[in-house]
């Protein structure tokens, strides 16, 4: 193998030279097979613009002259050389502008437009415009050095000169072909994208509005108005902007016909150059006060492209393109002072609400016979146009606010009361949709409209999943409302739990009852025996898929929070005890792939519901940080109901484990459990430490898993600084410690959890971690770093720990440190590329000469690492 990479690498250097030999390009130019020319013109194009400097400069001139001629040549031959042969001279222009080749491209426009060869003019013509084309497409992906592309940048701007008045004669002869008016776009397109000012290319960009009406030009000119009005620079312009507006507005008769004709290559094309003006322009364009109206024109145009007829994605593809621009226009209207704000929210208030209005008839489902003819995609595109109308909509309040919720009630409380005009289920699901939209995100606490809503909700008739799931997610988005309004649970209560049985609102309704569980726990012990038993009858019927029933879990988790410690017990089990009866029975079956997707899935119903369930009440603390009143009955006296459970579990669960030691999914299953339960219990879970401890010795020492180290972590994290449970804890760390060491001696581990403690092989870790370094596993590599260095990304709770290293050393081995410093920080770029030498030297003289004061190594450590890291004099430095 290497002896053939040797060949190739020895072939492709003979044909790189070769190219640079005219002969050889003269060689291959007539007559050839397209594929060789085609690798030929690549090749040269490659030796142009990578090895620039291993062309003599004694052959610039004979390249280009071969260049020109095989251009000439290829012109009415194959596109894709001809495409190849452009770029290489492109590449070529670009490493000899300014200097070495002044001119380029008035020269390049010259020898085209001379009577050549036999060529036709027009195969001439659409040459050079390929030629004018790829130069700054090339410019944009050249490896030119920074300084260079900076003078080739001005070189280039100053050739539009040449440029410009070629491309607007072609445009405006009448008898240039289809062809070469496209060209001519491209060109425009790839030359706007060097930040031609648009004052210089206003002219052709008027020209490109001319063009629009031909089928033909139609997309390259779209994609050259965009380009030049998206342009950066462009706003500097804004006499050249204030023309550009009614000539866009010109488009609205095209762009109605379209729409007429259900051409959607049109509208999305007008509507992109309607959005990019108002997007790109809109605070210059409103600061143009004496041309409000015209403004608002656009605005409007840009509205009916909002609300373009047609379901998304299916009979339109437009209205999408334009949700960023309301965005937009409403952050600029927003950040002028306030006096001038109230000018402009007097115009663009009844806009917005007209916004609201047309996004909600946008969000309707289709009629249920239409809905189904869809495919699974169009419906997935469906519901993510959906998600970001419902980003508009919340964003939007900020600019209309409460008036915006009292509005949509008003519209549902007339469709829900109205009993003359029978109502769609799309009208009822879109203004529902929109509340909810608003209510996800917005505290609505404030509202004087939602217990009007709640009242409307059972009102409804829901026959429909759609309708369904968004009564569902409304109520989940009223959670936080209900846990201050508890009186109002017993009207939205009974129909998550109704909906729970329904597997199409599986989502939805879990979703619902978890954010209810979690925000009102302490109103609903008198709906607990109810939840739990709906809860148990879905689980029981397997209705729901795996991840929903895990937030089932946390949700009852949550429920139980909140109940009195023997309700907590009597209630966990009978929930839990069909599923320990269901895993003793899989224990005792030999391992196989479907009982072990089993005993994980109800190892995860356990954690899940060990997540949530805390009777601590640590996380209902008031906003104001205060205690929420009545609630804060102390800790009931006996062990925590988790620790109760688990410890009846746990001969059940280490039988399960010893079949399935080797598993690490099985393995992982088990460490959740404990660990969710450490997390939330904390020191609660004491009861647990020495026989966990004990277990998690002897899962390590068997077979090593990640799962088993990050549980370690956890109890060491919680337990090592508690006397009563040090031994075992310390009995563990070691354990784990000797067993990583003995994988790091043959040489095949990539678990590193390394942490400090007394009675450790401090040469062994260090051995480690200095093997770790050469893994090719970036997390592993990371952690070592972590571990080690002062000059790498270390975070600052390291920092005086690594100080603390160099002061013993400084005490104990002086003369030895000194050495040790020298040759540590000697290779170049390290700890850091950042420092200096004198940088370097300076910290090492620090460091020396410090070996009393102890606080004065942890602040010279400090500021090197802020050095190393480029922080310096920064905020973050100063907080540090």
């Amino acid at each position: 193998n290497e002896k053939k990479e040797k060949n190739k690498n020895l072939a492709q250097k003979w044909l790189m030279q070769a190219q640079v030999s005219p002969q050889y390009t003269h060689k291959h130019s007539h007559g050839g097979v397209p594929e060789i020319q085609y690798f030929g013109a690549s090749a040269l194009h490659t030796k142009i613009s990578r090895y620039w400097s291993d062309i003599p400069t004694d052959q610039y001139e004979s390249l280009k002259t071969q260049l020109f001629s095989q251009i000439a040549c290829f012109s009415s031959g194959s596109k894709m050389v001809l495409t190849r042969l452009c770029v290489a001279l492109a590449s070529l222009a670009l490493n000899t502008m300014p200097e070495a080749w002044p001119g380029a491209v008035a020269e390049m426009v010259r020898v085209f437009q001379e009577e050549g060869g036999g060529v036709d003019g027009r195969a001439r013509c659409l040459a050079l415009l390929e030629l004018l084309t790829v130069l700054p497409e090339e410019f944009q992906t050249s490896r030119l050095p920074q300084y260079r592309k900076g003078q080739v940048r001005g070189a280039l701007g100053r050739e539009w000169g040449s440029v410009c008045p070629l491309l607007q004669q072609l445009l405006r002869r009448t008898d240039s072909p289809g062809a070469v008016k496209a060209r001519v776009l491209r060109c425009l397109s790839s030359w706007v994208l060097l930040d031609v000012p648009l004052s210089e290319s206003e002219s052709l960009v008027h020209d490109c509005f001319s063009a629009l009406p031909d089928p033909e030009l139609f997309d390259t000119a779209v994609e050259a108005i965009v380009n030049a009005i998206s342009q950066p620079d462009s706003q500097r312009y804004v006499n050249t902007l204030l023309k550009l507006v009614p000539q866009v507005l010109a488009l609205q008769e095209q762009l109605r016909e379209a729409v007429q004709n259900g051409d959607m290559e049109t509208c999305h094309g007008i509507c992109r150059i309607a959005v990019t003006l108002g997007e790109n322009h809109s605070r210059t364009l409103l600061e143009q006060v004496d041309h409000w109206q015209s403004f608002l024109a656009l605005v409007n145009m840009i509205m009916f492209c909002t609300g373009i007829p047609g379901h998304y994605p299916v009979n339109e593809t437009t209205s999408s393109l334009t949700l960023t621009f309301w965005y937009t226009l409403q952050d600029e209207i927003m950040s002028f002072e306030s006096d001038k704000q109230a000018v402009y929210l007097q115009v663009y208030r009844p806009v917005y609400f007209q916004l609201v209005d047309v996004l909600l008839h946008k969000a309707q489902f289709p009629s249920d016979q239409e809905y189904a003819s869809w495919s699974s995609d169009e419906k997935e595109q469906f519901r993510i146009y959906r998600v970001d109308i419902s980003d508009t909509l919340m964003y939007v309040y900020e600019m209309l606010g409460a008036e915006l919720l009292s509005n949509l009630y008003d519209k549902l409380g007339r469709l829900l009361t109205n009993a003359e005009q029978p109502t769609s289920w799309q009208h009822t699901e879109a203004l529902l949709y929109g509340f909810q939209s608003i209510a996800e995100t917005i505290d609505v606490n404030y509202s004087d409209v939602i217990p009007g809503l709640i009242g409307l909700i059972p009102r409804i008739s829901i026959n429909n999943v759609q309708l369904a799931d968004t009564v569902m997610f409304t109520i989940g988005a009223l959670a936080e409302w209900l846990a201050d309004h508890p009186v109002m649970l017993s009207s939205v209560l009974p129909l998550v739990l109704q909906a729970l049985g329904n597997p199409d609102l599986s989502v939805s309704s879990v979703s619902t009852l978890k954010k209810i569980c979690r925000e009102c726990k302490y109103d609903l012990p008198p709906y607990a025996t109810n939840i739990v038993a709906v809860s148990q009858e879905v689980l029981i019927k397997q209705i729901h898929k795996t991840s929903q029933c895990m937030w089932l879990m946390q949700a009852l988790g949550f429920l139980l929070s909140a109940l009195p410690v023997e309700d907590i017990l009597r209630n966990l089990h009978s929930l839990i005890t069909p599923y320990i009866q269901q895993l003793e029975k899989l224990a005792d079956e030999t391992p196989n792939p479907s009982n072990k997707l089993a005993i994980i899935h109800i190892l995860g119903l356990l954690s899940n519901l060990f997540t949530t369930l805390d009777i601590s009440k640590q996380d209902d603390e008031s906003a104001d940080g205060s205690a929420p009143p009545v609630k804060t009955a102390p800790p009931p006296p006996g062990p925590n109901p988790v620790v109760v459970v688990l410890q009846q579990v746990f001969a059940l669960i280490q039988t399960v484990l010893s079949k399935w030691l080797n598993d690490s999914q099985v393995v992982e299953a088990v460490c959740a459990i404990f660990e969710k339960s450490v997390k939330t219990l904390l020191h609660d879970f004491a009861p647990m430490v020495s026989q966990l401890s004990e277990m998690l010795g002897q899962m390590y020492s068997t077979i090593p898993q990640a799962s088993a180290l990050d549980l370690t972590r956890q109890m060491v994290h919680i337990f090592a600084s508690e006397t009563d449970h040090f031994p075992p804890i310390k009995a563990l760390f070691e354990l784990v410690t000797s067993v990583t060491l003995s994988i790091f001696q043959q040489g095949r581990g990539n678990i590193l959890c390394l942490m400090p403690l007394s009675s450790l092989d401090v040469k062994a870790v260090f051995h480690c971690g200095v093997l770790s370094l050469k893994f090719p596993e970036a997390p592993t590599v990371k952690s070592t770093c972590l571990f080690f260095g002062i000059g790498g990304g270390a975070s600052r709770s390291l920092m005086d720990q690594f100080a603390e290293v160099l002061f013993s050393l400084n005490k104990h081995c002086f003369s030895l440190l000194a050495v040790w410093l020298k040759e540590a920080l000697q290779p170049p770029g390290f700890p850091s590329s950042r420092v200096t030498i004198e940088q370097k030297d300076n910290f090492s003289h620090q460091i020396l000469r410090e070996r009393v004061n102890k606080r004065r190594v942890k602040d010279i450590v400090k500021e090197f690492t802020l050095l190393c890291r480029g922080l310096h004099g920064t905020e973050y430095a100063a907080e540090y």
